[in-house]
């Protein structure tokens, strides 16, 4: 990126923010995956190119799944990578737990996002490792009307989208009331037996960085495959979030985009977008350029299913803007 290095630095001219790194990473035949999640990251000089290719090494010989040459998921990566770290705290405080009894207890993994069993009977809570968000899912028996709660830690949510759409919209459907009755009936402890109820979702400790993953690969029974999903979905700069247990808007502010270049889930490319000291940037692996944040919208998707555009925002990162959640 020597070029586009100088580039970059000379169209941000004496606006260049001290200490701040921007750089591109190579790309290794199809880890565009891998790049555009890193790159939403830190470096040691201004511009330039990095080879990421022990991490890449290392990936391949933890994880089968990034062995092959075939097209892999930035969401699966990113889940990966973050079931990783948890890891390698947990085995840390594990250590440091043997010489300091006052370590806090380790993190609790994550898989696809989630992980249960959230809490500790007795005594306070000492701060995780790793801060997630807390979800609480309420099912309430319709015959009785008790209702049971089940906290669950998060660390993104994954939506499900639909055309000309808007993220809150998502968010809202993501939290709807579900009845649960015929096959699916809910069996409720004080009542002794199966009986219908009403089932949802909603966000008990809304986490300080809000990852939210848009569910744009879709198995189609028809198809017998998997599509991608070039829907429409609009994400603010700002967002409100509202389906809280408070019912407190919590507000957050766009930071960053990974965005799925293609119109398949099996070929394609990842590129990201960063926004930086008030400047957006944006990475395609090696290459490094200052954005409008007018573009920012062009990644919101195609608002007919069959459209010259395939830039589509897959994985959107949020940080709060209250001072509570850090």
């Amino acid at each position: 990126m020597g070029a586009a290095g100088s580039k970059l630095e000379k169209a941000l001219g004496d606006q260049f923010p001290e200490g701040e790194r921007y750089f591109g990473l190579e790309n290794f035949g199809n880890t565009c995956y891998c790049n555009s999640v890193l790159q939403i990251s830190s470096q040691k000089k201004k511009t330039g190119v990095i080879a990421p290719k022990r991490f890449v090494q290392r990936l391949k010989k933890q994880n089968e799944l990034f062995r092959s040459y075939m097209h892999q998921d930035a969401h699966e990566f990113l889940n990966f990578l973050l079931n990783e770290l948890v890891d390698i705290l947990e085995k840390e405080a594990q250590t440091a737990a043997k010489t300091d009894p006052e370590t806090p207890p380790p993190s609790e993994k994550i898989a696809n996002g989630f992980k249960n069993g959230h809490g500790h009977a007795n005594g306070p809570q000492k701060e995780p490792l790793i801060t997630w968000g807390i979800l609480t899912n309420e099912t309430r028996c319709l015959q009785c009307e008790t209702v049971t709660a089940r906290d669950e830690t998060f660390f993104d949510l994954s939506l499900d989208i639909e055309q000309n759409s808007s993220i809150t919209s998502c968010l809202k459907n993501f939290s709807s009331t579900e009845t649960l009755n015929a096959e699916d009936k809910f069996f409720c402890d004080k009542c002794c037996s199966l009986q219908e109820a009403q089932k949802r979702m909603k966000i008990k400790k809304p986490p300080h960085i809000l990852v939210i993953h848009l569910k744009r690969f879709k198995y189609m029974e028809q198809l017998g495959r998997y599509k991608k999903l070039s829907y429409r979905v609009v994400f603010p700069l700002e967002l409100k979030l509202s389906n809280t247990v408070e019912d407190a808007d919590i507000e957050y502010s766009l930071f960053a985009v990974v965005v799925h270049v293609g119109s398949g889930p099996n070929h394609g490319h990842y590129v990201s977008l960063v926004k930086s000291h008030n400047h957006w940037l944006f990475f395609d692996d090696e290459n490094v350029e200052m954005i409008d944040e007018s573009a920012v919208q062009t990644f919101f998707g195609s608002p007919q299913e069959y459209s010259t555009n395939t830039d589509h925002g897959y994985i959107l990162f949020y940080e709060s803007l209250g001072s509570n959640n850090n």
